[in-house]
């Protein structure tokens, strides 16, 4: 069984930071890339950032400049620094991982989501 977990959601005043972290746990071989997608409220959910290894990383344009995504391959984590926070940015955000798994001699790529945390920006 694999989970994700987030957490670092809350609220925030505008131009505030928040950080986010999910780390991926149970039984599995590795995690590819990771991810971080929201939803806010009426809306449809959508990608904010992903990094597929060091360097590797892209961004929606709405948070480009304000957000980074980085990853600790050794905790199986991925945090999303949140920086200049805006009230546009509310919304509960998703972490996304590809997970690859072994069963029998065969290998599986499965994306896994997390529960989701809140984020609000408010004043």
């Amino acid at each position: 069984q694999v989970q994700l977990v987030e957490s670092g959601g809350g609220s925030v005043q505008p131009g505030g930071s928040l950080r986010l972290s999910c780390a991926a746990s149970g039984s599995f071989l590795r995690v590819e890339t990771m991810g971080w997608y929201r939803q806010a409220p009426g809306k449809d959910r959508e990608l904010v950032a992903r990094i597929a290894g060091p360097g590797d990383t892209n961004y929606d344009r709405t948070v480009k400049g304000r957000f980074t995504i980085s990853g600790d391959n050794s905790k199986n984590t991925v945090y999303l620094q949140m920086n200049s926070l805006n009230p546009e940015d509310t919304a509960v955000y998703y972490c996304s991982a590809d997970i690859v798994t072994e069963r029998g001699g065969i290998y599986r790529t499965t994306l896994h989501w997390g529960r989701g945390t809140q984020v609000t920006v408010s004043s």
